[in-house]
């Protein structure tokens, strides 16, 4: 009787056990698995142009932790068309290539557990847009400004020691002079690279001093050139071969007149006898 009982206590026991590992999982050491399922599909962060960084959202995922994930990029014809996978673009960003441009891109995430794996895609971008191209600077001064004359014009601001200002052109109109009516003497500015200078302050006095009136300092234009109107007095000589003097300074504001990049010249009006 004692062994019957003990056999019957004993098979007992082995189905208590056997009840308790179905119930808690620690029959054969481990629990069930779930393998990955998806509950958001994969997404693309960034701007579908070339040059640009892509990076691929996983999305939202289900199944037992820890899942790991993978990605393949693919080309895409257009909106619907189909779709290729892009060689070695198997990382989690991908730089837009000039091949893409065109075309549409999209990724394929792929999910991967102790109990299988499951992959989704993601929605096509935007057809890829060409890199945008930034013209580099032009060579040379600050704010240059091309004329029609085939001339680049610079402001003052961009002359500095060692180039110099220039008075690179001078009319006197009408020439010669022939009466004491107003005339006008026009200069043009330039430096010792050649760019006509704009916002010179250029200065002008006739030699000797009692022959015009005087006129107040003025500023090149865009073109670099600067217009005053004269006033011959009543000791401008009207004479056949005569010539007015006229000093002409140009500089930058702020610097010494007699330093910095200013520059000094002595120039001539042709002068006759009336008509």
């Amino acid at each position: 009787m004692k062994t019957r009982g003990r056999i019957l206590a004993a098979a007992a026991a082995g189905a208590l056990l056997a009840t308790l590992a179905s119930v808690v999982g620690i029959a054969g050491g481990a629990t069930t698995a779930n393998p990955p399922t998806v509950r958001a599909l994969p997404s693309i962060q960034g701007t579908a142009r070339q040059g640009s960084t892509l990076t691929a959202r996983e999305g939202e995922w289900g199944g037992t932790q820890p899942i790991t994930f993978t990605y393949q990029w693919r080309q895409c014809t257009n909106a619907a068309g189909s779709c290729t996978d892009i060689a070695g673009a198997t990382a989690k960003t991908y730089v837009v290539a000039a091949a893409d441009v065109g075309h549409r891109l999209r990724v394929l995430v792929k999910g991967t557990n102790s109990a299988g794996s499951a992959s989704a895609l993601s929605a096509r971008t935007a057809v890829v847009k060409p890199a945008t191209t930034t013209p580099p600077p032009p060579p040379g001064p600050a704010g240059q400004i091309k004329l029609a004359d085939g001339k680049t014009s610079i402001p003052v601001t961009s002359v500095s020691a060692p180039q110099r200002l220039v008075v690179s052109e001078v009319t006197f109109t009408p020439s010669p002079i022939r009466s004491r009516d107003p005339f006008q003497a026009r200069f043009r500015v330039s430096d010792t690279r050649g760019f006509v200078v704009r916002g010179a302050l250029v200065y002008m006095i006739g030699i000797p001093y009692n022959r015009i009136a005087l006129v107040p300092e003025q500023e090149t234009g865009t073109d670099g050139y600067v217009t005053f109107t004269v006033q011959p007095t009543a000791r401008f000589p009207l004479v056949r071969g005569g010539a007015l003097v006229v000093f002409v300074r140009a500089r930058k504001a702020g610097d010494n007149l007699l330093t910095g990049v200013s520059t000094r010249r002595l120039v001539q009006a042709s002068v006759s006898t009336p008509a």
